[in-house]
């Protein structure tokens, strides 16, 4: 048994939800809503003739700020667009918590952005995050990974991939299984938090569940939404439960009194308790701190 492990800090990504950019009202009413995160949406969610208004009403909800701890991400045009370039540096101006790229296919697109948000004076704050939602992403999900420091959170679109694939939206989702482990690892081997793509069937219920529960399987930190009436249902997958809190404290508890005594063993309920062990259980009680914040915020 080694020494004391390092605290953990975690952001609560339980739950981001898409929030059409052109809708003024959505982006009001989000302030009320209990998502840990908000996608304000420039691209799939806004018409060709609304994206100037959108850009405009984004970035002014997020200047004016009232959204408590939720984090806020701007969701912009494909910077091959013609309204991409202005959505970024008016994002960067803006300065929210993350600016979300679609379609990111490679690294070089990471790098382009993270130089535009310097050039547009983006706060250091300020992250990328990219959609892998494309074959050719998927494929370099490593190279996304590794392509820059200010790269934080893979976002999975699996509506797309179903499509670029010519496969099939399925309760297990088979089709999309190998994609998905790729970015898992992908996001992991370089730290990088990595959130699950959306469910599109607003009226099973029991469905979205199975799919948050796979999602926390699979190894997600939260799921992507389309509506508010999914949010508290996939914060209650994500959240780790009392009784997972409470053991995971006894293990830090155990881990700590063993090694102040200079013991090499460290058993709780019976069951041998290694580094690893500790270091989820830290993971895990600092992600019930964090969600009991922002409940607080």
């Amino acid at each position: 048994m080694q020494g004391s492990l390092p605290e953990i800090s975690v952001r609560p990504r339980r739950s981001v939800l898409y929030m059409p950019g052109s809708n003024a009202r959505a982006l009001d009413k989000a302030k009320t809503l209990p998502a840990d995160g908000l996608i304000l949406d420039l691209e799939d969610a806004v018409a060709p003739d609304a994206k100037a208004v959108a850009r405009q009403q984004v970035c002014d909800a997020v200047k004016a700020g009232g959204y408590g701890g939720r984090e806020l991400i701007i969701r912009t045009n494909g910077l091959d667009t013609p309204w991409g370039l202005d959505d970024l540096a008016a994002a960067a101006a803006a300065g929210p918590d993350a600016v979300l790229l679609p379609k990111v296919e490679n690294p070089e697109l990471i790098q382009q952005a993270a130089d535009l948000l310097v050039k547009h004076g983006a706060p250091l704050r300020t992250r990328l995050w990219a959609m892998m939602e494309t074959p050719k992403g998927i494929l370099h999900a490593e190279a996304i990974a590794a392509s820059h420091p200010r790269l934080e959170c893979l976002v999975m679109g699996t509506s797309d991939l179903v499509k670029d694939l010519n496969a099939r939206h399925t309760p297990l989702r088979l089709p999309v299984a190998a994609s998905l482990s790729l970015c898992l690892l992908a996001a992991r081997a370089y730290g990088l938090a990595i959130l699950d793509g959306v469910n599109l069937d607003l009226d099973d219920d029991a469905g979205f569940k199975a799919s948050c529960e796979q999602g926390l399987e699979y190894g997600f930190d939260g799921k992507t939404l389309i509506h508010p009436k999914q949010v508290e249902p996939c914060n209650a997958v994500f959240a780790p439960s009392a009784a997972e809190v409470e053991r995971a404290h006894r293990i830090i508890a155990a881990f700590e009194a063993a090694t102040a005594e200079g013991k090499g063993v460290v058993l709780v309920d019976g069951k041998l308790i290694e580094n690893l062990h500790v270091a989820q259980a830290k993971r895990l009680t600092a992600l019930a701190a964090a969600i009991n914040s922002l409940r607080q915020a």
